[in-house]
């Protein structure tokens, strides 16, 4: 009976050592397939943010192509998600880039027409005539050809006959003067001939040339020096 017994007890070591083997093999079996099962879903994750990376910086900076190569990543990343459900893993898991139209799409505020386009416009100021080109606030003549003198002056006829000349109280004989009817925008260019009570007195001939009919005096008057 006793031998029995021993035989016994030997059985069931063997039969526990037994067990114990085939439940540690189980367990290193089952470790790695969950070891496998983790990096292949973790390689799965990183293929599908890659391919919405792509996307994302197409149409960061699209081109003719980007359209079809946008389409055919969205295609992998649908494949990738196949493959995610059969393996068992969590399906998606990217950035979601893909699905957010990045930000360099809006259009940039400097193809606006700048406020200050108009800038080149000439301002209204310039359009009028520089003051100081007019003698003693005359409101009309043309252009000053020389230096303009005697602002303000009048000038009327001497009464001496002869060619167009002058005669002036502050120029030299010989110097030449212009004088512009301001009334009229007729003008005449004289040379100083003789010495008289006016900074420009004109001679009947000169005066001719820049009256008005019926008077004897030119109110506004550009008297400018020419040489």
């Amino acid at each position: 009976m006793s031998r029995k017994k021993s035989l016994s007890g030997k059985k069931k070591i063997a039969l526990l050592v037994g067990a114990a083997a085939v439940v540690g093999g189980t367990a290193v079996a089952m470790t790695g397939v969950g070891n496998a099962s983790s990096v292949a879903c973790d390689g799965l994750v990183t293929a599908l943010q890659n391919n919405e990376k792509f996307i994302a910086d197409q149409r960061a900076n699209p081109d003719a192509q980007s359209e079809a190569r946008i389409a055919n990543r969205q295609a992998v990343i649908e494949e990738i998600k196949r493959k995610q459900a059969a393996s068992g893993c969590e399906v998606g898991g990217g950035g979601g880039e893909a699905a957010q139209p990045p930000a360099q799409q809006q259009p940039p505020a400097q193809e606006q027409p700048p406020a200050d386009d108009q800038a080149t416009q000439p301002p209204a100021a310039e359009e009028q005539p520089p003051a100081d080109d007019q003698a003693g606030g005359d409101q009309a003549g043309g252009q000053a050809n020389g230096q303009v003198v005697c602002a303000g002056s009048t000038v009327t006829l001497s009464g001496e006959g002869g060619a167009p000349a002058a005669s002036s109280n502050q120029f030299p004989v010989g110097t030449t003067l212009k004088v512009t009817n301001l009334d009229n925008n007729k003008s005449t260019t004289v040379k100083v001939a003789s010495v008289s009570g006016s900074c420009a007195l004109l001679n009947n001939a000169a005066f001719e040339q820049v009256r008005e009919p019926g008077k004897f005096l030119i109110r506004k008057a550009r008297i400018e020096k020419i040489g």
